[in-house]
């Protein structure tokens, strides 16, 4: 009789945006979307290694992939951490029959991102107005959005056992830009970026 899998899953859906200045926001963020996770993973361990194994999903995003947009820093910090952790621990939880996987989505229609944003925003600094002028203009008009039952999907069919992606990237926008990072070099894809900031 195979083993039935229990997975685990953890998403905040929260971020920073603005200048990396502002002290406050740093520990936050890491807080809501590193430690979150590394917080639910510590209390489902035991539990998977008493019955022989499970599987922990882990909501990413595929700006712990591809870094999309400025301003984000701290957010694409928390992404790539999540990235590194995840795929860390892939190594030591292997032997004991514990799965890891991580789903890469962008934004979704009917989840506004933008209301769970924290605005990092220094009276002091001026130079990066225009900047996030431009980002929240972007922000306010975000073209096609991805279908929430796409992400669903994508998350039924690893705890299911259909899908052993170890990464699954979710929705058009992550595709085209992970496609962008992997076809230039980094120098080239960057400079891209910017230019559509500029």
């Amino acid at each position: 009789m195979p083993l039935e899998i229990t997975p685990a899953h953890s998403n905040a859906g929260m971020g920073v945006y603005g200048a990396l200045d502002s002290e406050e926001t740093i520990d936050w963020q890491f807080a809501v979307n590193v430690r979150g996770p590394i917080n639910v993973m510590r209390k489902f361990l035991p539990h998977f290694r008493a019955v022989g194994g499970g599987m922990f999903i882990n909501i990413s995003s595929f700006m712990g992939l591809t870094t999309a947009v400025p301003l984000g820093s701290l957010y694409n910090m928390s992404k790539f951490a999540l990235e590194g952790l995840t795929e860390g621990l892939y190594y030591e939880l292997k032997p004991l029959n514990i799965e890891l996987r991580l789903i890469e989505q962008g934004g979704s229609s009917g989840n506004n991102f933008k209301n769970n944003i924290r605005w990092n925003k220094e009276e002091k600094i001026k130079v990066y107005d225009g900047l996030m002028d431009k980002l929240l203009t972007m922000m306010n008009n975000p073209g096609k959005l991805d279908d929430p039952q796409t992400i669903v999907d994508a998350i039924a069919a690893q705890a299911t056992g259909e899908s052993n992606q170890f990464r699954t990237v979710v929705g058009e926008a992550g595709h085209n830009l992970l496609r962008l990072r992997k076809s230039v070099p980094i120098e080239q894809y960057l400079e891209t970026i910017a230019q559509g900031f500029n």
